[in-house]
This record gives C-alpha cells, structure tokens and sequence, in this order.
C-alpha cells in the first residue's frame, strides 16, 4: 500500500467547524508567543499617552481595532481636530496585506457560516494567521484554532496597552530589552519549517518563492510607504510561484 504524502490544500474533504475545543486548543498554542504582545502593548500605550490620547480611548483602542501597526500608524495623525479621511487611509494602508491573508483563508473560512466566519476573522492577526497555515495543511479542519489563538494575542495585547497607558513612563523604552527579536524568530522558524516540509515533495524550488519575497520586501523597504513593502513582497511571492508551477 501506497502512502500519500501530498499535503492536503483544500478542506472540500472535510468538515470545517469551529468548537470550543479548538478555541482553548489554539490559544493554548499561542500562549507563549503571545505574551511577547505585552511589550509591544506596553510601547502602544506609552506613546498613545504621548500622544495626547486619553487614557480609556487608548485602551479602547487596543480592544476594538487590535492592529498593532495601524495603531502605531494613527497616532502620527492624532491631532486636534482629527483628519479623520487621512487617518482612515492610513490604516487601511497598514491593514492591507489582510486581503491577501483573507484570500489564503477563503477556502477555509467560506465553508463556515457567515456569522462563525466573521467571528474568527474579528481576531485574525499575522502570528495566528501563519500558524493555521502548517496546521491546515497538516489536516486540521477546526477554524477555533484560529480564533482561539487570536484571542490569546489579542487579550495580552490589551494587558500591554493597559501597563502602558497606566505605568509605561515608569518601565521606559521597552525596545531596549530586544522583545521584538521574539517575533522574527517566530515567523522564521514557520517560513522555515514549511518550506522544508514543501522541499520534501517538490525539491529546493520551493524556496524560490521565499527568496523572491524576501528580496523585494528588503529592496522596497525604503521606497514605498510603512506596510506597502509587505504587500508587494506577497504579491511578488505568489507570482514567483504560479511561475515556478508553470515551468
């Protein structure tokens, strides 16, 4: 008997679902990477006070919006009055690669009810996003995971933004303890794994998309606006792929 090892890319033999046991089973997951969203919560919070937010709309912010970048993003803005059309542009702007994670999604999520499917999506984020990606393809077919392990993010983000806006003057610059290299390690350690795991089947080329994404997002890093380099490495990085299938 044959095994089939081919990663499995669609749910359409499956039932995608979304339980409480996925929920705790994501955010348990998460846990550890998402206590790394403290210090930046912390750093959120400190520079919204600074900015002249008050208190409860800074926290609010965190609880409502939960973007890190678009947050950061919009207190460039935060003036009086507030330029409510460029603010907007803005975060839509920082937010944009979403579309492109949203259309990864779509053959998950559009199997979900439309009210469960906007649930999960409420809480989606770039860790949480990344790590369903292995996990789906390995075959998990419960949307919770996701969702549970963006509340996870987002409840510690919120802790952070709360230190912050209360006490941030008193902890200082939280940059300076190196929190941040968490997270890249974290993206890394996925990128890397999942294209070993694709290396097995397709050979080396699997990293051409990588590299080709990786490149533009270094080389148009100083030339377009905050977040834009991103979209433009994932747009790069899928046509390197649909070539590479091509060929």
């Amino acid at each position: 008997m044959v095994k089939n090892d081919t990663p499995r890319t669609s749910p359409s033999d499956d039932t995608i679902r979304l339980t409480l046991n996925g929920v705790w089973r994501g955010g348990r997951d998460m846990f550890a990477v998402a206590l790394f969203s403290i210090p930046f919560g912390i750093a959120f919070g400190t520079a919204a006070t600074e900015a002249g937010v008050p208190p409860l709309e800074a926290i609010l912010m965190s609880v409502f919006t939960f973007s890190g970048v678009a947050q950061f993003a919009a207190l460039e803005f935060w003036e009086t009055p507030v330029a409510w059309g460029m603010l907007a542009f803005v975060v839509l702007a920082a937010s944009a690669r979403m579309v492109v994670m949203g259309a990864v999604l779509a053959p998950w999520m559009n199997a979900l009810p439309a009210g469960r499917r906007f649930l999960t999506l409420a809480w989606m984020s770039d860790p949480n996003f990344a790590k369903s990606q292995p996990d789906w393809r390995a075959g998990e077919r419960d949307a919770g995971t996701l969702l549970g392990a963006g509340l996870a993010l987002w409840s510690l983000w919120v802790v952070g933004t709360v230190i912050g806006v209360l006490g941030g003057n008193v902890i200082g610059d939280v940059s300076a303890y190196g929190f941040d290299v968490v997270m890249v390690c974290f993206f890394t350690a996925l990128v890397v794994g999942e294209a070993g795991r694709l290396a097995k089947t397709t050979g080396y080329k699997a990293f051409v998309p990588i590299a080709v994404a990786a490149l533009v997002a270094v080389v148009t890093l100083p030339l377009l606006p905050s977040g834009w380099n991103i979209i433009a490495a994932a747009l790069a990085g899928g046509v390197a792929t649909v070539m590479r299938r091509d060929a």
